[in-house]
């Protein structure tokens, strides 16, 4: 008998997610985009800034943090994850000072929306060995960079996730197009979107996220998942434990995971 576990749930290949970083008065307006088109994503918090509030201008732009109340309606049916306290370049704090940015705005957000908040992007998109070994040590369980790798490949190292393409890549629609036509049975393909919804006012091109989820949006062969469902189901698959024939398989995940 020969066994694959090369599916996501509903036996699709295909997955989507996004992750969009900082909380700011445009995620409203995505939001409601991505909720008409059945689109889910993982929005990365600051809780010491939104605590503060913070006001900037970019292009004539005013760009603002959301209020704390408006948190938990807004993202419901979405993934909140950490994006650091304050927003420093983690790599450049000392060891104390990183692992204060990552707590205390885990700490933050699990008070807010009372749910264990396991995920994060980096600031700035910016590392090293050192923050990795906090993430290690404080069981984060992914991280996402800034690295765009244009492919449909999922991720080797969870805290080091790279996404396909910023919504502002020239690319964006012709690699959507691509990951809808790909048509490889026993392989699974991630398509990971990733941005902030101020660009959107400032490069005033709102029709382009409209045009995106309208054309990925609904899609039968399309599993749309937040980051950590995503992260979540690939170790589910890995914990799997099958007897020598074949008939009979332990799954420790506690999750449903997809076989043929």
């Amino acid at each position: 008998m020969t066994i694959t576990t090369d599916l996501f749930p509903g036996g699709k290949t295909k997955a989507l997610t996004l992750s969009y970083d900082d909380a700011v008065t445009q995620d409203i307006k995505l939001v409601e985009i991505f909720n008409r088109y059945g689109i889910k994503c993982t929005f990365n918090l600051n809780a010491g800034l939104l605590k503060s509030g913070q006001d900037w201008t970019l292009k004539g732009v005013n760009i603002s943090k959301l209020k704390v109340e408006e948190l938990v309606a807004l993202y419901k049916g979405h993934e909140v994850a950490i994006h650091s306290y304050t927003h420093p370049h983690l790599e450049l704090l000392p060891k104390d000072q990183i692992i204060a940015e990552i707590y205390e705005d885990r700490k933050a957000l699990e008070e807010w929306f009372q749910y264990p908040v396991r995920g994060m992007a980096f600031p700035f998109g910016t590392y090293n060995h050192e923050v990795l070994e906090v993430l290690k040590d404080l069981r984060i369980e992914y991280s996402r960079t800034v690295n765009s790798h244009e492919s449909f490949q999922l991720p080797e190292n969870y805290l080091e996730w790279d996404p396909t393409c910023h919504h502002a890549n020239s690319k964006v629609m012709d690699l959507a197009k691509e990951f809808l036509e790909s048509d490889e049975k026993y392989k699974l393909s991630l398509f990971y979107l990733w941005g902030h919804s101020y660009e959107f006012d400032v490069d005033n091109n709102w029709q382009l996220i409209e045009e995106f989820c309208n054309l990925v949006a609904k899609n039968p062969s399309i599993w749309y998942a937040t980051n950590i469902e995503i992260i979540d189901y690939l170790k589910g698959i890995k914990t799997l434990s099958f007897s020598n024939n074949g008939n009979s398989v332990y799954n420790p995940a506690g999750i449903s995971i997809w076989i043929s």
